[in-house]
């Protein structure tokens, strides 16, 4: 992984957790995370449940989208962004999956004009999530017939490095610094795959194998999670180096 050889190839923020992400050609980096990413959730109206899209009554939750224009805004397939979180974002989701749903910040913060219930955060033990595309082609030739697009594995961070044979190189590195635009990194730990991975979403269709790949392989991970050392600006096209 050196400069010359890897690059940033994508970069997403997931404003809702467990909604569709947003692609970004550039993002700002932080102490707790990629600014604006993970910051609302999605519950369970009647009993605060937040979204697990495991479950199968969840399962087109990544089908719904999110974004950020100063506000959250969420849309359903066929309908048009609406501002969130709110009675109109609510009721749309809500008719969508089929029972009462709500959108919740973590954070009051996050939106002040919000006066309602909140949710907790699932993600501040590990703020920044990279992924590779060598460990997606170890993936593919596992899995020749499926498609390992990185939307399956809500990557932060996609860094376009050589394929590794027979490696998830990024799995190997787990306590390695490294650097990124400004941003200075720690891969703190391997990314254990649930059930998500194989959802369907816009694109690509649902295929449990997908996992069973990585359950084999390499003990159901792919991707890792990062501390992040020094804050600062990542983007497109950026050289990554280790320290």
């Amino acid at each position: 992984m050196t400069g010359a050889q890897a690059t940033v190839a994508a970069l997403w923020r997931y404003p809702v957790s467990s909604l569709a992400g947003e692609a970004m050609q550039s993002v700002a980096v932080g102490a707790s995370g990629v600014e604006g990413d993970r910051r609302f959730g999605l519950v369970d109206a009647r009993s605060d449940e937040i979204a697990s899209p495991t479950e199968q009554r969840w399962e087109r939750v990544p089908l719904i989208r999110a974004r950020l224009r100063g506000d959250l805004e969420v849309g359903v397939p066929g309908g048009a962004f609406i501002g969130a979180p709110g009675t109109e974002s609510d009721a749309a989701i809500s008719a969508f999956l089929g029972f009462e749903t709500a959108i919740r910040p973590y954070d009051r913060s996050i939106s002040p004009g919000y006066a309602g219930a909140l949710t907790a955060s699932r993600y501040a033990e590990a703020p920044v999530h990279l992924l590779t595309t060598a460990s997606l082609a170890r993936l593919k030739a596992l899995h020749p017939a499926g498609d390992p697009d990185p939307r399956r594995f809500r990557p932060n961070i996609l860094v376009d490095m050589p394929e590794v044979d027979g490696s998830f190189p990024e799995t190997e590195l787990i306590g390695r610094r490294l650097a990124i635009g400004d941003v200075q990194l720690t891969i703190a730990e391997p990314c254990r795959r649930c059930g998500f991975t194989i959802l369907a979403q816009d694109g690509f269709a649902s295929d449990p194998e997908i996992l069973r790949q990585l359950v084999r392989n390499n003990q159901r991970n792919i991707g890792v999670y990062c501390t992040v050392d020094r804050p600062g600006v990542v983007r497109v096209g950026d050289a990554m180096r280790l320290l």
